[in-house]
């Protein structure tokens, strides 16, 4: 079944799918890279811009970016998952800062590369705005607001009254937000399509249609050959479940995504956005969209779909009925887009770690390093995980390999029926304090 993105539509004449050819037997490398997602890929440009002299193989089951890289909502923001208290008591007590400041350095080196290498892929950094339209979501932002400038971030993010807020987007009912300039839209597939090339170009070699079945003792095995390498990369976010013995690494969710028709320009004008920011509404089952270059609006989330024993749903794909109710709340919070016509819809998987808290390391007598586990913060995240792994790898002393992330392993998911309970229970508590707060708003207009 053949992806259904806007993403993969609308980058086809600058990046077409042209079929890489799977791995065509046993074959020896320096390093071994499971998986063409933003962590594989930004780890082999990394190895291979500091050493060319490498042999980096790239492993993918499917296509370059058919995963959560190519499908999520284009958000190249400062930040990588995890609570801020998890990722203190985590990291110590400058963790969250220190990991904030690289995650903002890896929304500027997203775009040098970006610059460097002519990839197309619509990057324009305008800042995210997450704004509140009742009283408990304005609540949330602030409290939010005040745990940031607590860690010691107050100059990377502004609260905004109702008016500021409403001077950057024009979102009906809006009482407040923050905004934070670290922060750019991206087209994802372009960008992975776009990085696969210049990991070519660097000298690395990709392999499209080449599913791993397991790895262990120096080997990467394939059901077209088997891969010796000194070190194994595994990079396989919600999709590590497919590998023999990683079953419950990671817990995989499915969001769903929409695309608008073309909005006019005068429409634009009346919703604000001039400067192509990010957008998320601060529900707790979040709604975030970003203005596409072509002046459309790319607007996900307000669900999470869980299958039993951790299924992966088959790509594409997408739930109508959380598709229908994303063009609902659209043309709640923008009157002007009332009845605006969903020219794609899609699907995508991201993966969450047991502790909700990303990490990367590497175990040089294993020969294993591994990356992940973003909870939907990957697309700037992955980068900083790349360049980590690839110091890591050559031994290199640097600011990154010693960030708070780096060793941390989440401990495998029990086995059913606790996640399916847990997510469900989550689930309903987000709908339930949701459905409140549009109640109580409703009650005090």
């Amino acid at each position: 079944m053949g992806v259904d993105t806007f993403w993969h539509h609308s980058s086809a004449a600058d990046a077409p799918a042209i079929p890489r050819p799977a791995l065509p037997g046993n074959r020896d490398a320096d390093v071994a890279i499971i998986g063409a997602g933003f962590t594989g890929l930004w780890t082999a440009h990394s190895l291979l811009r500091a050493d060319p002299s490498l042999r980096v193989v790239v492993l993918e089951r499917d296509t370059v970016g058919f995963g959560a890289s190519g499908r999520n909502g284009g958000w190249c923001v400062g930040d990588y998952g995890g609570p801020e208290k998890a990722v203190a008591k985590a990291g110590g007590a400058d963790a969250v800062e220190r990991m904030a400041r690289e995650m903002h350095r890896s929304v500027d080196e997203v775009g040098a590369v970006v610059a460097q290498a002519g990839i197309d892929c619509g990057y324009h950094k305008g800042g995210a705005l997450y704004f509140a339209v009742n009283d408990g979501q304005w609540r949330r932002v602030r409290h939010h607001h005040a745990e940031l400038v607590r860690h010691g971030l107050g100059d990377a993010w502004t609260l905004l009254d109702a008016a500021a807020a409403a001077d950057v987007v024009h979102a009906a009912g809006i009482r407040g937000g923050l905004i934070t300039p670290h922060a750019a839209t991206v087209n994802p597939a372009a960008l992975a399509r776009g990085l696969a090339r210049e990991v070519e170009r660097l000298g690395g070699v990709v392999h499209e249609g080449t599913p791993v079945r397991s790895f262990g003792d120096g080997a990467v095995r394939t059901a077209h050959g088997t891969v010796r390498a000194d070190v194994t990369v595994l990079a396989t976010e919600a999709y590590t479940r497919t590998i023999e013995g990683h079953e419950r690494a990671m817990l995989p969710l499915a969001n769903t995504v929409i695309a608008t028709e073309p909005i006019a320009d005068s429409t634009w004008a009346s919703i604000g956005l001039a400067d192509r920011q990010l957008f998320e509404y601060a529900s707790n089952l979040l709604g975030y969209g970003q203005r596409t270059a072509d002046n459309r609006i790319v607007w996900g989330g307000l669900s999470a779909a869980y299958r039993w024993k951790m299924g992966i749903p088959a790509s594409a794909h997408f739930v109508p009925r959380v598709a229908e109710r994303l063009r609902t709340m659209l043309g709640r919070l923008f009157p002007e887009l009332q009845g605006i016509g969903v020219s794609h819809r899609w699907g995508g998987v991201l993966g969450v770690p047991r502790d909700l808290l990303p990490g990367v390391g590497f175990d040089r007598a294993a020969g294993l390093a591994w990356g992940g586990g973003y909870t939907g913060q990957g697309v700037a995240a992955a980068n900083a995980a790349g360049r980590t792994l690839a110091d890591l790898i050559r031994g290199a002393d640097s600011d990154l390999v010693h960030l708070p992330w780096v060793a941390h392993r989440s401990r495998a998911w029990e086995a059913e029926p606790l996640p399916w309970l847990g997510v469900h229970a989550a689930l309903t508590a987000a709908h339930t304090v949701d459905a409140v707060d549009r109640l109580r708003s409703r009650f005090h207009r």
